[in-house]
């Protein structure tokens, strides 16, 4: 049974069975009627491509990320999936592992598969994406990034003010007597860069002419936190402060320093940025930035689905994290 059959037994246009599938409101109550009963009588549930033809868009969304278990992603792709989910969208999430090629084939195939939209989770994808093969495929599709721009005409943005969230963090330490701080760069992205620049921006604005030797680089997670607090040690110069890009390095930091008879934060304070749940499990807990990633998941899906529907939309906007107190970081003064 098809759309045509229902159409001949109905005694109507196809187009007339397509207007009352698809729920439009200009047609005649009686024929509305006899071809409920048809569709009724035979179960008819239209395919999703047959739907898309008539109604010009496939319900059908994608969110590409890094990696879905990175629990700040986790959280953003959660409420995009539950918001447009509940508009009848199915959302398709997709994981490119940091990697360019992964990254190409996903946007061909969702290309080719004509989804109304696109979300990308994470600022890498300002670097990994902005290729003219990409680009061209995409020309077509509204795609909404979280933290990261780019500027093609149907790109939006959702950013976080990173780094003005490190530059406020690194004044929380001044403004409780720390004064030799070091910060710990993790991750090769747009916005681990911004952050480091934040804290940098801090110290000049304190007078701390050598910001650029108190950046520590290392990798994201507990052994590079432990890497960053060695390094630390092993420059033999004064320091009672550290602030970090990311909180899992953080609490590798802390543990390091903990080995090592530090006691925090009397001899040293230590912040992380997320907010994620190991900021309340470990000893002590960590001072941290909530960057707020269910609210840049309401305003990814807010914006991606105006535009779907044809509503004007902002270029960009941008989220104002918090800082979260806890209890490593302490008061000096």
């Amino acid at each position: 049974m098809n759309i045509y059959d229902i159409a001949r037994e109905a005694g109507t246009s196809i187009s007339t069975v397509s207007r009352v599938i698809n729920k439009k409101t200009n047609v005649n109550p009686e024929v509305k009627k006899r071809v409920e009963e048809v569709l009724k009588k035979y179960n008819y549930k239209p395919s999703a491509i047959a739907r898309g033809m008539v109604t010009k868009t496939m319900k059908s969304i994608a969110v590409l990320t890094v990696d879905v278990r990175v629990p700040h992603y986790a959280k953003t792709i959660y409420i995009i999936e539950r918001i447009f989910s509940k508009k009848g969208y199915n959302v398709t999430v997709c994981n490119i592992g940091n990697s360019a090629e992964e990254c190409a084939r996903y946007v061909k195939i969702l290309a080719e598969k004509q989804v109304d939209g696109i979300v990308l989770i994470g600022s890498v994808f300002a670097n990994i994406i902005d290729t003219e093969e990409n680009i061209a495929l995409l020309s077509d599709i509204p795609v909404v990034i979280a933290n990261g721009s780019l500027p093609y005409k149907n790109f939006r943005s959702v950013m976080v003010d990173d780094r003005g969230s490190i530059r406020e963090m690194t004044d929380h330490l001044f403004d409780r007597g720390y004064r030799e701080l070091f910060y710990v760069h993790d991750m090769d992205t747009p916005s681990a860069d911004i952050k480091a620049s934040g804290f940098k921006e801090a110290l000049k604005l304190r007078n701390v002419l050598d910001s650029d030797e108190r950046i520590i680089e290392t990798e994201y997670g507990l052994e590079g936190g432990r890497r960053a607090a060695d390094i630390i040690m092993e420059k033999g110069c004064k320091f009672d402060g550290v602030v970090c890009g990311e909180d899992i390095t953080a609490i590798g930091v802390m543990k390091r320093f903990k080995e090592l008879g530090l006691c925090i934060p009397e001899d040293v304070a230590v912040t992380g940025c997320n907010n994620c749940r190991e900021t309340i499990i470990c000893e002590p807990e960590l001072t941290t930035i909530e960057n707020k990633p269910e609210l840049q998941g309401q305003l990814c899906a807010t914006i991606l689905s105006d535009i779907i529907e044809g509503n004007s939309v902002e270029n960009g906007v941008v989220v104002k994290a918090e800082i979260v107190e806890r209890k490593s970081v302490g008061r000096k003064v």
